[in-house]
């Protein structure tokens, strides 16, 4: 009889041909492997290091008498200070509301196939992210050197109203328009990229369900675009609540501006400035907790 008569005799043999030969002793099979955890030794020589970088600066900072701790705790929760606190936050409140709205139109005009619009938007964007904020913050509250009054009037009509520009451009009005108008430069950007992130077939399932250009806009695609929008949102509003700081040079009494003002009569420079740098560390803090609960509720139901 043939091999191939024998079908068992060839599986057994194919089977002892691919079985791999079995351990001469079974005490090292059964032997628990030992597992060894890594040491990170650079790791915690960088922390030590670090450590005492940090109790050296704390050290020097408490004995050092030149901060004048106790002049810094007269002054933390002055009222003149807290009304410069309020001043500051307030500001960065009107300032983002103003350039929000802004900012979305911008961005729109942008995206408008409308070469008029989205010139205008470009031109508007161009002058004034290539302009310095301080520059424009000042030329603002000087603006009554060009136009002293400021009129009101239909073509070809008498003058409704008119007014000095002194009495309409205060500081507050130049501070709202000179950090307002550079911010919705910057907004309009941010707006627009988040606009350009939602998927284009959700802007044509929108026009083939016959919504107009308002509707899917505003109902489809900003939705969409909105936990795009809100991380750098809250970042310029951090960086907006520090920028406040520069209307102190029209004479503002906004957080910097107070402690100017009072260390000008106490010549105690330094612990003034301690002082607002805690309460700028507290509202920038704030305002970053409140950053990352925003973030979360837009960010339910999706996966990071």
């Amino acid at each position: 009889m043939t091999d191939n008569q024998h079908p068992q005799r060839l599986g057994l043999a194919h089977k002892n041909a691919i079985s791999p030969p079995k351990a001469a002793g079974n005490s090292v099979a059964t032997q628990p492997l030992t597992v060894v955890s890594p040491r990170y030794y650079g790791r915690w020589i960088s922390l030590l290091v670090a450590l005492a970088l940090v109790v050296m600066v704390a050290h020097s900072m408490i004995t050092n008498p030149n901060f004048a701790w106790a002049t810094v705790g007269k002054y933390l929760f002055s009222l003149t200070i807290l009304q410069g606190l309020w001043v500051t936050v307030w500001l960065t409140l009107v300032i983002m509301a103003l350039a929000i709205v802004l900012s979305v139109i911008l961005a729109v005009m942008r995206l408008s196939p409308n070469p008029l619009f989205s010139g205008f938007s470009r031109g508007y964007i161009w002058f004034f992210r290539g302009t310095p904020v301080l520059v424009q913050l000042i030329f603002w509250y000087n603006l009554a050197a060009l136009y002293p009054t400021f009129s009101i009037s239909l073509p070809f009509m008498p003058v409704i109203y008119t007014s000095s520009m002194n009495d309409l451009i205060t500081p507050w009005t130049a501070a709202i328009l000179g950090l307002g108008l550079n911010e919705a430069a910057y907004m309009a950007e941010i707006i627009r990229a988040g606009i350009a992130s939602v998927d284009d077939g959700q802007q044509e399932a929108a026009r083939a369900l016959g919504m107009q250009k308002t509707q899917w806009l505003r109902r489809i695609i900003l939705p969409q675009a909105v936990p795009f929008i809100i991380p750098p949102t809250g970042n310029q509003v951090i960086g907006m609540l520090k920028s406040t700081s520069l209307v102190s040079v029209i004479s503002l009494s906004d957080l910097l501006y107070s402690a100017q003002a009072i260390y000008s009569r106490t010549y105690e420079n330094i612990p003034l400035l301690i002082v607002a740098c805690i309460w700028y560390l507290v509202a920038t803090t704030v305002l970053s907790v409140i950053q990352s609960k925003v973030e979360r509720y837009f960010q339910k139901g999706k996966r990071r």
